[in-house]
C-alpha cells in the first residue's frame, strides 16, 4: 500500500511539473482589444478564382523568380538535441506545415458520456478505403478523452469545420472538467449517426462517421508527467453531406458552400478567398510539346 501510495504522488508530482513547463496553449494577453482594433470578418465575401503565380510556366524552368529562393540557405535542425524545448518544435511545425484542417472529432466513452473536441494533427490519407489519421500529441496528466474513447469504443464522427462554426468549434477546445459536455460548452446541436454511436455535428457541411483500424503508441518517447503520444488510423464508414451544398451525383462538394477554415501557427486561422487551377498532365500527352520532353524521353533507360 505505501509502495503504491508513494508511486501516485510521484506521479502527481511528475505531471504537475510537467503542467508547469507546458506552453502549447498560448497566453494571448487581452485579445478582445486586440481584435477590436482589426477590420470585421466579412461573410459575405465571395471566393476568387485568377490565375495561377504563373500561368506561362514552362518545363524544367523550376521556380521563375531569378534564384530568390536559392539565394537562402538553410539552417539544419535536430529535434531531438537536448538543448532543443519541445516547445519550439511545436510552433515549428504548425507554423510550417500550413494550412491544416481542423479534425473536429466527436466520440463517446463505454459509459454514454460525450466527447466534442478538435484536434490541430488530422488527415485524410486515402480514399479507396476512406482512411484518416489523427494524432495524438503527449500532454501533462492523462490522455485527451478523445483518445480514451477511440480505445475504448472504436468508433467516431469527423466533422467538418466551416468559418460560421469557428467560434463554437474553438471553445470545445477549452480543458473542462472531467464530466462537462463540449456540446453544451459549444452549443453546437447533435444529429444521428448511423453506423456509429457517437452523434454528428449538425452544423457541420460533411460528416464521416469512422471506425478505429489502429492505433500506434510512442511508448519511446514518453517523458515523466506526460501522457502518451499516439496517432489513430479510422477507416470511414458512411458520409453525411448537406443538401443543397454538393453536385447531384454527391462527388463534390461546393467550396462556397463549404467555407473551410484552415489552421495556422500559432492562434491564427486561414480562410479561403482566393484559388487558382493547375491541371494534372499525362507523359504521352506533354512529350510532342516540349523540346526538354523529348529530350528527357529519347534518354530514359531502355529507350532504342
Amino acid at each position: 500500500m505505501a509502495s503504491s501510495a508513494s508511486a501516485t504522488a510521484a506521479a502527481e508530482s511528475n505531471a504537475e511539473t510537467a503542467q508547469k513547463n507546458y506552453k502549447i496553449v498560448q497566453d494571448a494577453g487581452d485579445f478582445a482589444e486586440t481584435e477590436a482594433q482589426r477590420p470585421a470578418f466579412d461573410q459575405a465575401k465571395p471566393i476568387e478564382v485568377t490565375q495561377s503565380p504563373y500561368p506561362q510556366w514552362k518545363y524544367g524552368e523550376g521556380v521563375p523568380d531569378n534564384g530568390a529562393s536559392l539565394a537562402q540557405k538553410h539552417h539544419e535542425i535536430d529535434p531531438y538535441h537536448p538543448d532543443r524545448p519541445m516547445i519550439n518544435n511545436y510552433r515549428l511545425l504548425v507554423s510550417g506545415i500550413a494550412p491544416r484542417p481542423v479534425g473536429f472529432l466527436s466520440t463517446i466513452n463505454n459509459q454514454g458520456r460525450k466527447n466534442l473536441s478538435p484536434f490541430s494533427y488530422f488527415q485524410v490519407i486515402d480514399h479507396d478505403p476512406p482512411m484518416f489519421i489523427v494524432g495524438f500529441s503527449s500532454r501533462p496528466g492523462r490522455v485527451k478523452d478523445t483518445y480514451r474513447n477511440l480505445k475504448e469504443t472504436g468508433e467516431c464522427v469527423i466533422n467538418t469545420v466551416s468559418e460560421n462554426m469557428i467560434e463554437a468549434v474553438n471553445a470545445s477546445s477549452i480543458d473542462a472538467p472531467y464530466g462537462v459536455s463540449e456540446w453544451d460548452v459549444s452549443g453546437l446541436h447533435e444529429a444521428p449517426s448511423t453506423t456509429v454511436k457517437p452523434s454528428r455535428v449538425a452544423e457541420s457541411v460533411f460528416n464521416i462517421e469512422g471506425k478505429v483500424v489502429d492505433i500506434k503508441e510512442f511508448t519511446d518517447h514518453q517523458q515523466p508527467g506526460m501522457s502518451l503520444a499516439a496517432t489513430v488510423l479510422i477507416k470511414a464508414t458512411r458520409f453525411w453531406v448537406k443538401e443543397g451544398t454538393a453536385d447531384p451525383e454527391y462527388s463534390h462538394i461546393d467550396l462556397e458552400k463549404l467555407r473551410p477554415v484552415g489552421q495556422l501557427g500559432g492562434i491564427s486561422y486561414g480562410r479561403v478567398v482566393s484559388t487558382f487551377e493547375r491541371p494534372r498532365t499525362k507523359w504521352s500527352q506533354e512529350v510532342p510539346k516540349s523540346d526538354l520532353l523529348v529530350k528527357l524521353d529519347a534518354e530514359k533507360p531502355g529507350h532504342q
